[in-house]
This record gives C-alpha cells, structure tokens and sequence, in this order.
C-alpha cells in the first residue's frame, strides 16, 4: 500500500478478475438455475484465455517479495514495516491458493472439497483485513477502513459460499465486492499518493516516512474534515457504480442467452406454425 504502482498494479488484477468472474457464474447461472454452483475459479477453455490466472501466478510472488526487500527501505516507523512483513505473507498465502486451485481443477492429485478452498480464501481475506491500513492513522486510516470493509464483505461471501454453493446471490455479491476493491484501491492511490487528485488543502502520503504514523497532510483541521467526507461520498459513488456495472453486466448476458435461445427456437416455431396451418383445415372438416 505504500504507492500510487502498488494501487495501480491492484487495480489491474482485482477488476479484470472480479468481472470475468461476475460474468461466467452468471453464464452459468442463467443456462440451469437449478445445477448452478459456485466455483472457487471459472476456468475458460481454451486455456490460453486464461490470462488473468496466468498473471497473478507470475505477479504474486513478485509483489510478495518486492514489499519485503524494497519498500522496507523506505520506511523507519516499526509498525508500518511490520505491516509491509503481513501483507507480504497475505499476498503469498493469496499466491498458494491459486496453486491449490489449479492443481485441484487441473490435476487429480488433491482431492480436496472445494467448500474447503472457499473457507481458506475466507480466511485470507480476513488475514488481508488485519493488515489493511496498518501504521496509517487520520484521514488515510478512514480511506483504508473502508477498503478492508470490502475485504470483510468477500471473507462473509467465501465462507457462506462454502456452506451454500448454490447461491447465486453470495457470488453476485463476492465478484462485485472484487469489482468494487479494484475500483476503490484505485481511488485511493489517486487521492492518497498523487498532487494532481489529492484532496483539496492536503499533501500526498510521502514515501520517506518519519516514526510517527503516515497521514495525509492537511493545512487546517477542516480540510481534514472536508476529505474525510468526501471520500465517504466517493466510496458511495463507486457503489452505486459498481452495482450499475454489475446489474448491466448480468443483463448483458441474459438477452444475449435469450437471444441465442430465439435463434434456435426460431425455425422450429416456423415450421410449428407451418404445421398448424396445414391441421386446420382438417380439424374444420372434422368439425362440419
């Protein structure tokens, strides 16, 4: 959490992630309501479409350890370098379950239930919460506890997803919840780590920190007030947004299920008709 590339680079793997999977449980949803269960990840076939997947495998374990070997060198306050050890382990522990996942789905070599697999995510994203914002205080401790309410929002989904698979509504609710992470970590590098979105009468978070907690800087106590205010009215802003995505996103998919439904029952409606037509004639001769 300590620039603008880390918010950015988050940004890039939680949207791409949480609207692929929005879409594919929803595919899935529509073709069969009554087999429909959630799966830990929608696997695309062929498997070169697979990027997302193949990204994070790659990127995890860099980020994981770039936060341990470079940005500790930055930072002298205790707590926000212990904090940079948590949310390396979370990201690693986040990079092992992607392995569980593809050796589970690719390989007959773990035979684990995936009830199991949607509890450890629920776990991890509980981990991730406990370390969201650490040694950050004031008004970027706001920004931050809003984020790690998202983070409680996908803990709750993963772990009722892992009693109750079939629910349609705890997976509609857990990709939009990664949705709305991408989109609110984004906003909050912008307005946390850049002078060009920085709130109006605060200073950006500075990557040299002293021993005292990092805080946005702000030349009056109610410009303080006045940020923390309006990034509660951003973060109302992006939800609503989110849900609007979410909602066209699913209606997207439902017409053009319908649509490729009306292809196939079109000709065989034509030639119902077709029969119908042929029939009355003989059902009027019966009758007379």
């Amino acid at each position: 959490m300590a620039s603008l590339a880390t918010h950015l680079s988050a940004f890039v793997f939680l949207f791409p992630t949480g609207l692929h999977r929005l879409l594919r449980s929803s595919s899935l949803y529509l073709e069969n309501p009554s087999i429909y269960r959630s799966k830990t990840w929608y696997f695309s076939e062929p498997r070169w479409k697979n990027l997302d997947l193949y990204a994070l495998i790659v990127a995890l374990p860099i980020a994981s350890f770039s936060e341990i070997f470079i940005f500790l060198n930055f930072t002298g306050n205790p707590t926000y370098r212990f904090g940079f050890f948590q949310q390396s382990a979370v990201v690693f522990l986040f990079w092992v379950l992607i392995l569980l996942i593809i050796f589970r789905e690719n390989f007959n070599l773990l035979h684990i239930n995936e009830g199991f697999v949607f509890v450890l995510v629920g776990i991890s994203f509980l981990a991730e919460y406990s370390v969201i914002g650490k040694g950050i205080t004031g008004l970027s401790g706001t920004v931050y506890e809003l984020l790690g309410a998202l983070a409680l929002i996908c803990a709750g989904c993963c772990m009722y997803l892992s009693i109750r698979p079939w629910s349609f509504f705890a997976e509609f609710l857990l990709s939009s919840g990664l949705i709305f992470k991408g989109t609110w970590i984004l906003q909050t590098g912008l307005s946390l780590y850049t002078d060009v979105f920085a709130l109006k009468g605060c200073q950006k978070i500075s990557m040299v920190l002293t021993k005292e907690d990092a805080d946005v800087r702000c030349d009056l106590e109610e410009d303080g007030l006045r940020g923390a205010a309006l990034m509660k009215l951003l973060f109302i802003g992006h939800a609503i947004g989110v849900l609007v995505l979410s909602f066209v996103s699913f209606g997207l998919v439902s017409s053009k299920r319908r649509s490729r439904n009306g292809e196939a029952g079109g000709p065989l409606l034509a030639q119902l008709d077709s029969q119908t037509v042929f029939m009355r004639p003989n059902a009027e001769l019966e009758l007379e």
